[in-house]
């Protein structure tokens, strides 16, 4: 029986909950010894829903049995806390990004370096049945070579700001902004799909800077705001493998969103589900003209539809399909069976070097060449997973 890897989680934010249902009952690799917020009742409520301590920051840092720290704040935080964890001598596993920029990401990534620790950070949900399946049919050759891949997220952030939900700081601050708070996910998607990015080029700016809160359902409704950071993105993507790529992002639309994922090969193409979950449909089309499609069986779990329960909270629909907390858990196994965890501090240090990049690219009016190099994250073994089963595609021991 291995040992189970204690884990801290800093932030009792909404997202807190499906990490702590799959840290507490999905995977049991991990032990989540309790769980920190700067609003104390969060984290008395999150420890009396998952039977865990509430504590502070401190109390998570200087115990010494907790070996990873989970950081769940808003993106601002993220530097600050992942940094003392580090320090504190804890792996640290962030939520989306790493940091707000690529220097403070490369400062953090190195300091881990020098203490021998391990550092990563979501997105993990292209360790979701879906996207893993899509890898495993460009591995075999279903779409031939790959030749160019498009990604595209578009949102309107002023609109998701209605009376329920009033206030969205980090959406707008660094960090939060369309390229960093949705842009990761299509990113951790395309470099495990094709692999790292070798030069970026594109386009990088602030819609109305000086916006105005447009939802009349707002309290803020038509009161001003500075923007400072990108709203619109789109970016060209050379990668090693030889295939072209395109990244849009886009918080300005008047449509609440439109997620587009597709690779296209020299024998077929791949039509994917958003990359913000875990499952969706694998289309695959091929032919002489690509008129035979379908969608194809998951080869693996991780991704399955499960049934809503009548008696379920608003939690429990919201998250019925989530297993965010999947990379925690691949940390947990690679920190026992010594090997590489797949949400590495290389991908994330390279996702936002290329965000980064294409800022610079747009001011400079160059081409940006990437410093950094990810090895491809390793694909899961194949697997389905039912109940407590659902480690059985883990590379367990």
């Amino acid at each position: 029986m291995t040992n189970r890897v204690k884990v801290g989680i800093v932030g009792a934010g909404g997202i807190s909950y499906t990490y702590l249902k799959n840290l507490t009952e999905t995977f049991h690799i991990t032990e989540v010894v309790g769980i920190a917020d700067i609003i104390e009742e969060r984290s008395k409520r999150r420890a009396e829903q998952f039977h865990i301590r509430q504590m502070t920051v401190e109390e998570i840092m200087n115990d010494p049995e907790i070996e990873i720290v989970v950081n769940l704040t808003y993106p601002l935080s993220h530097y600050i806390i992942s940094k003392q964890a580090l320090e504190s001598g804890k792996h640290v596993f962030a939520e989306k990004m790493m940091s707000t920029d690529f220097e403070s990401a490369l400062e953090l990534y190195q300091l881990a370096q020098s203490k021998g620790l391990r550092i990563g950070q979501a997105p993990d949900t292209f360790l979701g049945g879906a996207l893993q399946t899509a890898r495993n049919l460009i591995d075999k050759g279903f779409i031939g070579e790959p030749v160019n891949a498009q990604a595209m997220v578009a949102r309107c952030y002023n609109l998701t700001q209605d009376e329920n939900h009033p206030d969205l700081p980090f959406v707008f601050t660094a960090g939060g902004s369309i390229p960093y708070d949705m842009g990761c996910y299509y990113l951790h998607a395309l470099i495990h799909l094709l692999g790292p990015v070798k030069t970026v080029a594109g386009l990088s700016k602030t819609f109305h800077p000086k916006e105005m809160q447009r939802n009349p359902r707002n309290p803020g409704y038509n009161k001003p705001f500075d923007m400072k950071f990108p709203t619109s993105m789109t970016g060209a993507l050379d990668f090693y493998n030889g295939c072209y790529g395109t990244f849009t992002a886009i918080s300005d639309s008047h449509r609440e969103e439109t997620a587009r994922l597709e690779i296209y090969g020299t024998e077929g193409t791949l039509i994917l589900q958003d990359p913000n979950y875990f499952f969706g449909p694998v289309y695959l089309a091929r032919g002489q003209r690509g008129e035979e499609m379908a969608a194809m069986p998951l080869t693996h779990g991780y991704g399955l539809h499960n049934p809503v329960p009548e008696n379920a909270t608003g939690e429990e629909r919201t998250w019925i399909d989530s297993y965010r907390g999947i990379g925690v858990a691949d940390m947990a196994w690679a920190i026992r069976n010594n090997r590489p965890h797949r949400c590495s501090g290389e991908l994330g240090l390279h996702a936002i070097e290329i965000l980064d990049g294409i800022t610079e690219s747009c001011r400079e009016e160059k081409t940006y060449h990437m410093t950094t190099k990810p090895d491809q994250p390793a694909m899961l073994p194949q697997g389905f997973i039912y109940g407590t089963a659902a480690e059985a595609c883990m590379d367990t021991k």
